[in-house]
């Protein structure tokens, strides 16, 4: 009866779970570009996030701008997105400069914890800095060509962690 009682409440949880919207993503300079891919990073059985890329063009190669949206499924502390940004681009080989220890200064100055159905979103502006988004509208920004390709390795690189999800997001599969 024990176990009954078990899968008859886990049945109801499971049918209250309600959808997660990200109606709070809306971000202009973001919305006027044009997709090229989206995927939804899972590791192991946990949904982390969905994610896409979108530039000028439409493609990956050979545009101007890019922008790179994150939807969170899941709580996560902006100290810990800080941490796995420093541990991925060590990861991807990319030099540990001091402008890079600046660099992940101001995003723990800058990002909020997220809480599933939040994005951050970034997107490259014409002079090829990282301009931020959030929940509650812009971030920050930093004014860094350098830092904006580094960031973006991590999800662009071929040297990625997460191949599949590369690809789908630059338009390869």
């Amino acid at each position: 009866m024990k176990i009954k009682a078990f899968w008859l409440a886990l049945t109801c949880a499971v049918l209250s779970v309600q959808p997660v919207y990200a109606s709070q993503c809306s971000v202009a300079a973001f919305d006027e570009l044009k997709t090229v891919g989206e995927t939804r990073l899972k590791v192991w059985f946990w949904d982390v996030y969905d994610a896409e890329l979108r530039t000028d063009t439409g493609a990956y190669q050979d545009s101007a701008q890019r922008a790179l949206q994150l939807s969170y499924l899941r709580n996560i502390d902006a100290d810990d997105l800080v941490d796995t940004t420093a541990e991925e681009w060590q990861r991807l080989k990319i030099e540990n400069t001091e402008a890079h220890e600046q660099w992940l200064d101001a995003l723990r100055g800058m990002w909020p914890d997220v809480r599933e159905g939040d994005c951050i979103t970034v997107v490259e502006n014409d002079a090829g800095h990282a301009e931020f988004y959030g929940p509650e509208g812009r971030l920050g920004i930093i004014e860094s060509a350098q830092f904006t390709d580094d960031f973006l390795a991590i999800w662009l690189s071929e040297n990625s962690r997460f191949k599949d999800e590369r690809n789908a997001l630059i338009g390869a599969q």
